[in-house]
């Protein structure tokens, strides 16, 4: 197989990019280096397997060429920055769902007809029914990240349904693992790491969420691609727990052997859009054969490790 993989330089799209060399695939990795880290795909650069096409998706011509011989694209690329979706509106509308409909319009013209597309468990919104199920009715939006998604998502069901292609549709939990570099536990590490007697907390801290670990996330991915053969295939992908971020915490605090100050800034829910309590119902995948093996706790800790060992990802941002 040759793949594409947009956002190939990002915390899951390198994560992934090195799998599907390892399993022997050829890969076309694709980023603009936004938010990108070069560092990432040092392992990558080494393969005669691998090709790194630096450029935006908003470039039709740039994509399209890219696109060239290519079996199946992973379309990881977006704008992850949820929290700040209210100070710059366009970013989410450009970078999720004009940047998909160019990623569609790019496999049409070269003839590729297979995408995975990394969605969010917030096109739910604030949802109603828990664990939510893939076929819960959509309330309203509550993010500009969630409705560009929930858009993105329409035009790839419009794409499978008007030329043949095949899509699957992951809506992710929040992910974490080695790599990470934006969320709660990147922005509590960064705060210890600079003062590790205060800690300030959005919310009330009892905003309760799911979570899953990078790697269970590709396992995910993979397994479906080569399992499930229908022409849309909508997978929730998380763990059956959640926490709260208290919990987060104290697990972040007790590795780090600390005991910070805690400063909440209050209400239930830490931003505009924020959504106090995710849990994704996430049979529908099991059922494919898919357990996730490591908990809420194994992968913050491991995130944890992570970052306290390469502190140079804080400089990046």
């Amino acid at each position: 197989m040759k793949a594409l993989v947009t956002g190939a330089a990002g915390f899951i799209g390198s994560s992934l990019t090195d799998r599907l060399l390892a399993e022997g695939h050829d890969v076309v990795g694709f980023d603009n280096f936004s938010t990108g880290q070069r560092k990432f795909l040092e392992s990558a650069c080494t393969s005669r397997r691998f090709q790194l096409v630096q450029n935006d998706l908003l470039n039709f011509d740039a994509l399209a060429d890219a696109m060239e011989g290519i079996d199946f694209v992973f379309h990881l690329a977006a704008n992850a920055d949820v929290r700040f979706g209210t100070d710059h509106p366009r970013k989410d509308f450009e970078q999720n769902t004009i940047a998909t409909s160019n990623v569609l319009e790019a496999m049409r013209v070269r003839k590729v007809r297979r995408i995975a597309f990394s969605s969010t468990g917030l096109v739910y919104g604030e949802g109603r029914v828990f664990p939510t199920p893939e076929d819960a009715p959509f309330p309203i939006q509550t993010s500009l990240y969630g409705a560009s998604k929930s858009a993105a998502e329409g035009m790839i069901s419009a794409y499978c349904e008007g030329f043949g292609f095949q899509g699957y549709i992951f809506r992710f939990v929040s992910i974490l693992g080695e790599r990470y570099t934006h969320g709660h536990v990147f922005d509590f590490c960064k705060q210890l790491f600079a003062h590790p007697d205060q800690l300030n907390i959005l919310g009330n801290g009892k905003q309760r969420k799911s979570y899953l670990y990078m790697q269970d996330c590709l396992d995910a991915i993979l397994m479906a691609i080569e399992k499930v053969d229908a022409k849309i295939n909508l997978f929730n992908l998380g763990t059956d727990e959640s926490c709260e971020v208290n919990d987060s915490i104290r697990w972040i605090s007790e590795h780090l052997n600390l005991s910070p100050h805690l400063n909440y800034a209050g209400g239930d829910r830490g931003w505009i859009g924020d959504s106090p309590y995710i849990l994704l119902d996430c049979r529908r995948m099991r059922g494919v054969g898919w357990i996730p093996k490591f908990s809420i706790r194994d992968g913050i800790i491991r995130t944890v490790e992570f970052l306290n060992q390469n502190r140079w990802v804080f400089e990046k941002r």
